[in-house]
């Protein structure tokens, strides 16, 4: 049986972090969430850490993203791509079922900016 990367809790925990960054975005007063889900690829190095998911776009997420390459970065990902990707081996993204953060989005990339990867 297939893996929802996000299950209806965590939809609505990210779509909550939206819904409270949006009169901020983009201002000094933006709100750095602890990520609320961690994504990764069993059979590759890609990992991604979503904060939440945009208020007027359902389908596009915010959060750290690695696709392996020494090179993490912040930014909007789209969550029917994360579905639809596949690994060297041809298995979906699975979702971390034992990831708690315990620091902010901006804690991990700051983190991973010098490990040149994602380090949750």
């Amino acid at each position: 049986m297939k893996m929802k990367l996000l299950t209806m809790t965590l939809r609505n925990q990210l779509v909550a972090n939206g819904l409270r960054q949006e009169p901020v975005r983009g201002t000094e007063h933006e709100i750095d969430f602890q990520p609320v889900v961690k994504l990764f690829s069993p059979d590759g190095s890609a990992t991604w850490l979503l904060s939440e998911i945009l208020a007027d776009d359902p389908d596009l997420a915010f959060g750290l993203c690695d696709l392996g390459m020494q090179c993490p970065e912040l930014g909007l990902v789209r969550i029917s791509e994360l579905e639809s990707v596949r690994g060297a081996l041809g298995l979906p993204l699975e979702r971390d079922l034992f990831f708690e953060a315990d620091k902010t989005i901006l804690e991990y990339a700051r983190e991973a900016w010098t490990h040149g990867r994602i380090r949750a």
